[in-house]
């Protein structure tokens, strides 16, 4: 797949030098990555945006008739072993099918899609015994039932393992007795098989297979929701539900280690999504823009409507730069293991938990791009945006959930810093070494060269000691009690993101430019995000230590962010930049990076 480096765990771009780093990107997709991607674009475009007014009505058979027809195009069991009818193709083309299928700009189907391919079949694909895998792959597969996946509770939300859903083991030994309740279930009334997690014993949190018309298991009716209304949104109720005992999936007590890896593959899909939504978005966006006139031409070449279709650009190359970088970090973790390992499904799940840390930054930052662009795409279209009809402002209502689904941002930001605090603490990362080096690196001073983005990389180095300075006194004002801190910790988390995303774009510019691929607005893409990324960080440092302190910062520290900022501060003509930015999309009058 690549030729990286291999990355022995997440975080460690905090201390690697940015000229060691290797960024898989879309460059570096191969044929086949680039068939797929055309075929589901254009499935998307003819067969879900050309239905997306009937699929937001909540059809029940035009959604299930739309998942088979992606069955027969085998990319409903991407994931899935060929046993069992799968592809079992990489998690690349997982990312890419995922945002191919935001071209039909329905996101109701792609949370159907994605709830089927994700929690709704995973759990069995990586958990389950060759019986359960035989009995239900295939049909999951096919497209002829669809998974959902029972966690969350009405008191059981981002906490998920404190859920109060019982199961007790029967007198004859046959059966787990299910009492409780699920809420938010995506499928909920469509799925014939679900993944749903109860306490045995009352502290043993453990995964169970049930099937629809189990007794005593009922479904809900549909929730009203905000967005998504062309998906199945329900609440599950168990009373004495009687669960064969061979439906238990993998191990009695071993439901967290199901529900999170789960979670951490359904969080950078979420971010693909989101990042094909954002395209979407921008193509209208720009066309829209050139063909509007007011006051005599198209607003297109106002320079305010110019910043804004060039924010859009810049955040989302940004996004999909540290998007398909992770994912490349994690299929080369998976490319080690050993597939005829009777436990390979399960090591696979602990290969993309090494990079937990980079996975949630892919769905905050994913999600939050979206929501982003979105907003300002309607503000460029102005009264139109809010008219249904440019699907803006559908899409705007459905990416809402996108913070919240597949753990809340706010969660995803303390995995993001209680990770980071971990490894360092475990002394996994050499972050206590390196924050040694803070002030020889300071004092050193940069090396003159006209290297491609030379500026932007010594800035982002720069920007990594700031970070660890900050780390640093947080962990020796609080120690392992900074997890409590929790402002703090996702201003830590937004640091370590923006310093990541930063790091992958400039890397994929510079090897673009050795590859001889480069155009000039990538590189000047790169120095936006950079410039602008510099800003925020010296923000939120000094919002960091001022929090630490209580606003009673030492002439030292003062003096160490002086030094901070003068040598990280670029002169970049940011407003200038973007204009170019613009007017390069008005050219090709869409998104083409």
């Amino acid at each position: 797949m690549s030729n990286e480096t291999h990355v022995q765990t997440g975080g460690q771009f905090l201390i690697t030098p940015i000229s060691e780093a290797k960024v898989f990107s879309r460059e570096q997709f191969s044929e086949e990555h680039q068939d797929i991607e055309m075929m589901v674009k254009e499935f998307a475009t003819d067969r879900i945006l050309a239905n997306k007014e009937d699929l937001e009505k909540l059809d029940k058979d035009l959604s299930l008739q739309l998942m088979k027809e992606l069955g027969e195009l085998g990319l409903v069991g991407l994931d899935v072993p060929e046993k069992y009818g799968g592809m079992e193709m990489d998690k690349i083309t997982s990312a890419i099918v995922a945002e191919a299928l935001s071209t039909g700009f329905c996101a109701s189907f792609t949370a159907t899609y994605s709830a089927n391919t994700g929690i709704g079949t995973l759990p069995i694909v990586w958990f389950g015994t060759e019986e359960q895998k035989a009995k239900y792959l295939p049909k999951l597969v096919s497209g002829e039932w669809l998974g959902a996946y029972g966690l969350t509770e009405p008191s059981a939300g981002s906490d998920a393992l404190s859920g109060k859903t019982k199961a007790i083991l029967s007198e004859d030994g046959k059966h787990y007795i299910l009492n409780g309740e699920k809420i938010f279930i995506t499928n909920g009334s469509w799925a014939e098989v679900f993944t749903v997690f109860a306490q045995v014993d009352g502290t043993k949190f453990t995964a169970f297979i049930v099937e629809r018309g189990t007794p005593g298991f009922e479904i809900g009716p549909e929730e009203k929701k905000m967005g998504m209304k062309g998906s199945s949104t329900t609440s599950l109720t168990f009373t004495d539900c009687k669960v064969p005992v061979e439906n238990v999936l993998y191990k009695v007590g071993k439901g967290a280690k199901i529900a999170f890896n789960a979670l951490n593959l359904g969080r950078f899909k979420l971010a693909a999504a989101d990042l094909g939504g954002c395209k979407e978005v921008i193509i209208t966006a720009v066309q829209y823009a050139l063909e509007r006139r007011q006051f005599g031409q198209p607003i297109a070449h106002f320079d305010a409507i110019r910043g804004k279709i060039a924010d859009m650009i810049v955040r989302t190359y940004a996004a999909d730069t540290m998007i398909y970088r992770t994912i490349g970090m994690v299929q080369d973790e998976i490319n080690t293991l050993d597939k005829s390992d009777p436990e390979y499904h399960i090591h696979v799940g602990e290969a993309m938990e090494k990079f937990a840390i980079e996975l949630s930054m892919t769905k905050v930052f994913g999600s939050e791009s979206f929501f982003i662009c979105t907003d300002t795409g309607i503000q460029v279209l102005g009264g139109y945006g809010f008219i249904e009809e440019y699907h803006i402002a559908g899409a705007f209502r459905d990416t809402r959930i996108d913070r919240i689904w597949e753990g809340t941002n706010e969660i995803n930001r303390q995995i993001i810093a209680g990770y980071m605090m971990k490894k360092t603490l475990l002394e996994e990362l050499g972050v206590r070494d390196a924050t040694l080096n803070v002030d020889e690196f300071l004092a050193t001073p940069p090396q003159q060269n006209d290297h491609h983005l030379a500026h932007e990389a010594d800035a982002i180095e720069t920007g990594k000691r700031l970070a660890l300075y900050l780390f640093h006194e947080a962990l020796c004002e609080f120690g392992q009690d900074l997890k409590h801190e929790q402002q703090l910790t996702e201003i830590l988390a937004d640091i370590f993101t923006d310093l990541y995303t930063a790091e992958s774009v400039v890397v994929r510019a510079q090897q673009a430019s050795k590859s001889g691929i480069s155009e000039k607005t990538i590189e000047n893409i790169a120095k936006v995000y950079t410039a602008e990324m510099i800003i925020r960080l010296l923000n939120k440092a000094l919002t960091g230590l001022n929090g630490i302190y209580k606003g009673h910062l030492s002439e030292n520290i003062i003096d160490h962010l002086r030094k901070f900022q003068a040598r990280m501060l670029l002169k970049t003509d940011i407003i200038g930049l973007k204009r170019d930015i613009a007017e390069h999309a008005y050219l090709r009058k869409t998104y083409s990076y």
